[in-house]
């Protein structure tokens, strides 16, 4: 990573150059049997199609709020970075009524709802996939994304000093997010290049947002990302540990 990135969508592109073709993102649904992985070209081809469907076709620009209401799934992971792309303000698990866009799961429609402005939702289904029957009111973000252009680029600059992450009530500019996930980077287990973290925490708060996202991407690590960790004995747990490398775990 450059000393220079100052967003987590400058850090995105480090990596992009540094080595595409390396693991960033492999995620686990244990409820389900998923497993995707997502290397750091795919990762960046995911956000820079939501990143145009988000700017394009939602006419959301920098100061506009985005209402995450996801799981840590690695479609949030791609929203994340796609909203420090555009330079919105991605409010994780936040106010559907205050926003100027919502993105939610299948579980959250109806509080999703209260969104006044454009909504998407996510079906969270194995490879991406789309809903049965799309929900009403809602675009369908496996539908609409597959047809975005590869390459992204933003109607206006990105201001690394302005609001682009809200979580657990708290405010972060995305030089904030980048500075904080590289102090925290070393705590975590996370030592550079190589280091690989499995993290079975919640993307509702800072702690599994930096474990789970921002820390393995700042210090050109990886993450194995795991939902409903909880249906996995112990002897599941250690196996996939050794068969994916992990170095460090944040549970």
């Amino acid at each position: 990573m450059n000393a220079t990135d100052r967003t987590p969508a400058d850090l995105l592109r480090s990596a992009l150059a540094a080595d595409p073709g390396r693991p960033l993102v492999t995620f686990y649904d244990d409820a389900t049997g998923e497993r995707v992985e997502l290397s750091v070209a795919t990762f960046a081809n995911w956000v820079a199609k939501t990143a145009n469907l988000l700017q394009g076709d939602l006419g959301a620009g920098p100061g506009d709020r985005v209402a995450l209401l996801l799981p840590a799934h690695w479609q949030t992971a791609v929203w994340l970075l796609a909203c420090s792309s555009v330079g919105v303000i991605a409010d994780v698990a936040g106010n559907p009524a205050a926003a100027d866009v919502v993105v939610s799961g299948p579980d959250t429609l109806d509080a999703a709802r209260a969104c006044g402005g454009e909504r998407v939702a996510l079906a969270l289904r194995p490879l991406g996939g789309r809903f049965p029957q799309p929900p009403a009111g809602f675009a369908d973000y496996a539908v609409e994304v597959p047809s975005q252009g590869d390459h992204f680029a933003p109607f206006a600059p990105v201001d690394a000093d302005e609001p682009a992450l809200i979580v657990a009530g708290r405010e972060f500019s995305g030089a904030e997010v980048v500075e904080r996930a590289r102090a925290e980077a070393t705590p975590l287990g996370l030592t550079g290049p190589g280091s690989r973290i499995l993290s079975g925490l919640p993307y509702d708060t800072w702690e599994g947002l930096a474990a789970g996202l921002y820390a393995p991407l700042a210090t050109g690590g990886s993450v194995v990302l795991c939902r409903h960790l909880d249906q996995l004995d112990g002897a599941a747990l250690a196996e996939r540990i050794e068969s994916e490398r992990v170095t460090a775990t944040a549970r």
